[in-house]
């Protein structure tokens, strides 16, 4: 497969384009992002998605706002639009690390290079903003490359395997993660069936997960977010997988609502329940799930369903975009630099020192 969620295009005074993923499957449309405006309300309302595209898209935020400044502006007026971007930026969602991560990563680069060379011109750092943002954007594909090959020996020959929401290459800049291990050993030649929860109430399962899973021609079947604990109690399942939007220091886990309770029916059923992520997504500065903040979306997203309502005017609603995954719950978290099982604080540190 080449799908690219997120492509830079040009140089630095190119454009960020982006699959506009609020119209697949209906359409396969692109949108060209030239100002943080437009990038701002590309992550906000679902455009781009996924923690580790949305990080690297919002990489690119600071080489769009270097590129409004006039040709004689000093470099520290370059600095000061650098950081304004990222603070904008950064309040569009507020769960996914990677978000943070990757603009403070080009913040801190920006700053380094004003710091050695404060006499440089203009020009200079932003083509040190984008070497960055590129950097952030490769290694993101390198990661869920390995991610893959890391993960593809626990999926077996015969395998149901249960995903929920979309981990793959629209959520990445390269193959995905959890979909980058089901890619991986499809690659390898096993033979395996993925259930596909739909993932309400935006149906990022049933609309986009399905549809990468169809382009590799891996054998997938949809099915509606309520029916996974009964697959479980008639054997039908053999693992679950899922991404994840954001891992505390001790694994706990937070992704995309429902999650949660797939952790708890295969810790009934006695399934394994496998995270997979690259080392970005981890915020060793947040103890535990406890401190995680969850995104709350709007009413609407609950209450209509393409364009008409189906629930009664004025009832209240309940939209947290996110639950957290206790890491008890959790077999192993496959990341790129190696597989974590039994993750906890002492097993976590122990992968990363």
């Amino acid at each position: 497969m080449m799908i690219k969620a997120v492509k830079w295009i040009g140089g630095v005074d190119g454009f960020l384009e982006l699959i506009d993923q609020r119209r697949l499957p209906i359409e396969f449309a692109k949108i060209r992002c030239r100002d943080i405006e437009q990038l701002y309300e590309a992550i906000k309302t679902l455009a781009v998605r996924g923690a580790p595209a949305i990080g690297v898209s919002a990489a690119y935020g600071p080489v769009l706002a270097l590129q409004q400044l006039k040709t004689e502006s000093t470099i520290q007026q370059g600095r000061d639009a650098v950081v304004k971007a990222c603070k904008y930026l950064a309040s569009a969602r507020p769960t996914a690390v990677n978000l943070f991560w990757a603009l403070e990563r080009v913040r801190q680069g920006a700053d380094r290079f004003i710091a050695n060379q404060p006499n440089a011109a203009l020009q200079q750092l932003r083509e040190i903003v984008l070497k960055e943002a590129n950097a952030i954007y490769q290694e993101d594909v390198d990661m869920c490359r390995r991610i893959g090959q890391n993960g593809e020996r626990f999926i077996k020959d015969g395998f149901a395997v249960l995903t929920h929401c979309n981990a793959g290459a629209l959520a990445t800049a390269g193959q995905g993660t959890a979909l980058s291990v089901l890619f991986e050993a499809h690659k390898r030649g096993k033979k395996f069936k993925v259930y596909v929860d739909e993932t309400r109430p935006l149906l990022q399962g049933a609309r986009l997960t399905t549809w990468e899973l169809k382009q590799a021609d891996i054998g997938t079947v949809l099915i509606c977010d309520n029916m996974a604990g009964w697959l479980m109690k008639q054997g039908k399942i053999n693992a679950v997988i899922t991404g994840a939007d954001r891992i505390a220091a001790n694994g706990d886990t937070a992704n995309k609502v429902g999650t949660y309770s797939l952790s708890i029916l295969a810790w009934q059923h006695g399934l394994p329940f496998y995270v997979a992520a690259p080392t970005s997504t981890f915020d060793f500065g947040i103890k535990s799930g406890d401190e995680i903040p969850i995104e709350q979306r709007a009413a609407d997203e609950v209450t209509m369903f393409a364009g008409t309502s189906v629930a009664a005017d004025g009832v209240g609603v309940y939209n947290p975009a996110f639950d957290v995954t206790e890491a008890k719950n959790i077999t192993a978290i496959i990341t790129d630099k190696g597989v974590i099982e039994n993750p906890n604080i002492n097993n976590i540190r122990e992968q990363f020192k």
